[in-house]
């Protein structure tokens, strides 16, 4: 997968705090730790941009548990 490395750090889209960081990259799919799931496979499909170290997720195509998840994780960190 081109302009991804392992340390990248992973975004949401449209959310400016990060949500994991990449572990492993493969020419179809990413390991990503996420905050409050662990290492989780993205398919490369879901990968909206990638750039300057950073990996932008669609939304809309990431799996609604794992969305869900991320959310939940975040929402403990400002309360």
């Amino acid at each position: 997968m081109l302009n991804v490395s392992v340390g990248d750090q992973v975004f949401l889209h449209h959310v400016d705090e990060e949500v994991g960081a990449v572990r492993e990259v493969a020419r179809d799919h990413l390991i990503v730790y996420i905050e409050n799931r662990g290492d989780v496979r993205i398919e490369s499909s879901v990968v909206k941009a990638a750039h300057d170290g950073k990996v932008v997720l669609d939304t809309i195509q990431l799996d609604r548990d794992l969305l869900a998840a991320i959310r939940a994780a975040h929402q403990l960190e400002t309360e």
